[in-house]
């Protein structure tokens, strides 16, 4: 999708927390917005004033302000906050495209809870959008237009890559880039821990194993390679890497990878129920 230019648009956030710092940080190291257009209100105001002070974005007293004062409206708060925000901002929002990354909540409960037309933006980014190596997937409401959609796929590419998807998709997104962090967390912890016991030290294993992690996720991306013919250029016949994949295979790591995936997505879905 080509770039929109948001350099005249004003960006208003309700919600400061990891993720909101997070793109707020991302879209001005893009440079999308000049500091002075982004508008934050958070019910922690020493968090605001500290992020007012080292950003230079204008912090609002409430989030009806930062509405009125923004043409992007940022919802990046808890999901049981979302109906206290959006009762409070309903009167405020017209004509404002409105961006939820509140992780569970639908379109439909925007749309049904602010006026008739209001166009919502659903997004679910992932924890790595502090090192501006996010995932986001975007779903897009039934008032969006093709420009709305750009100026969401341009804000949050400003934090790594973005994918548009249905909505009945994001509970299958939750369980893969939403929770994965945590499965590549432990997969490189596992492997750090593999060097220490065959006499590395723990800061050099991680390194070496963290590298590691990155620099095959960024083959699969730059290569377009499928990961098995990866998997094949690595594994010599009768090698070390063929003789580590036999025990892989037989703990049984690889069932147990899709195996979490599909558990984080089921519990995605009792949890989309529930709110």
């Amino acid at each position: 999708m080509t770039p929109t230019d948001l350099t005249n648009k004003k960006i208003g956030f309700i919600g400061t927390g990891k993720m909101g710092e997070a793109l707020i940080k991302g879209i001005l190291h893009a440079k999308l917005v000049k500091p002075s257009n982004i508008y934050a209100s958070d019910r922690d105001s020493a968090k605001l004033q500290l992020m007012e002070k080292e950003n230079g974005l204008t912090a609002c007293g409430d989030n009806c302000d930062a509405v009125e004062k923004s043409d992007i409206i940022i919802i990046a708060v808890k999901p049981n906050i979302v109906p206290v925000v959006l009762e409070e901002i309903k009167d405020s929002v017209k004509n404002r495209l409105v961006i939820s990354i509140a992780a569970g909540v639908s379109l439909e409960t925007y749309e049904n809870a602010l006026p008739s037309g209001t166009k919502v933006v659903r997004v679910m980014p992932n924890i790595a959008a502090t090192v501006k190596e996010a995932i986001s997937s975007i779903c897009l409401g039934t008032a969006v237009s093709t420009e709305d959609a750009g100026v969401a796929t341009s804000l949050f590419n400003a934090i790594g890559k973005t994918v548009i998807l249905p909505e009945h998709l994001m509970d299958a997104v939750t369980g893969l880039s939403g929770s994965g962090p945590a499965y590549v967390f432990m997969i490189i912890e596992a492997l750090a821990d593999g060097g220490v016991h065959e006499g590395l030290d723990r800061k050099t294993s991680r390194l070496l194993a963290a590298q590691t992690v990155l620099g095959a996720a960024k083959m699969v991306l730059d290569n377009g390679t499928h990961t098995g013919d990866l998997k094949d250029m690595v594994t010599s016949p009768g090698g070390t890497t063929s003789r580590g994949i036999r025990v892989m295979e037989q703990c049984g790591v690889r069932v147990a990878m899709m195996n979490a995936v599909i558990a984080a997505s089921e519990r995605s879905r009792e949890l989309g129920k529930k709110s």
